[in-house]
């Protein structure tokens, strides 16, 4: 089954970005490479906001990594416009759907408000952080409260350079109890 990963930079305190959107304390350390982990992927969903981020970081384009991209909006109406499919159905109902389909694993790459509905759906698989070691006070937290406990075991955990870890968590599920 494809699984959804959630993978990007955050502060030691846990924001995904400054109250404004920026994202100008992330960096990428000498010898990190995000190559392997988007050899897995060939599909993202993210926000608008985090869509809108992220063109502004970019120059008004994402990298082409040949990666079919879904956009979460509540004021776009669904469907695809400027090469991006927008979509406003649950989580729950349109990851079912893209289960379906044959490919890689799906990159949800955020924002908090987004992350807190796949998380209430439990769709969440596993956890990619990149976290920098700087403490902004306030901003967009990744883990916005309101979904239950979800239980998560580190599979994985690399140090680099200024100080950013990189830990790799695998959701814990328990196993379905079998009747007899």
């Amino acid at each position: 089954m494809r699984k959804i990963i959630l993978s990007l930079g955050i502060s030691l305190d846990g924001y995904i970005a400054r109250p404004d959107g920026s994202v100008d304390f992330l960096f990428m350390p000498k010898g990190y490479s995000m190559a392997s982990f988007f050899a897995t992927v060939d599909t993202a969903i993210m926000g608008r906001k985090t869509l809108e981020a992220g063109l502004k970081m970019n120059g008004g384009s994402l990298p082409d990594y040949s990666i079919a991209y879904y956009v979460y909006s509540r004021s776009k109406p669904p469907g695809k416009c400027d090469g991006w499919t927008f979509v406003n159905e649950s989580p729950a109902a349109f990851i079912a759907k893209l289960r379906k389909r044959p490919g890689k694993d799906i990159w949800l790459m955020g924002g908090g408000e987004l992350l807190r509905d796949f998380l209430k759906a439990d769709l969440v698989d596993e956890l990619h952080l990149g976290i920098v070691p700087v403490l902004l006070g306030k901003g967009i937290p990744l883990f916005p409260s309101g979904f239950p406990q979800r239980d998560f075991a580190l599979v994985e955990n690399k140090t680099y350079s200024k100080g950013m870890i990189a830990p790799k968590y695998k959701r814990v599920r328990a196993k379905a109890k079998r009747k007899s």
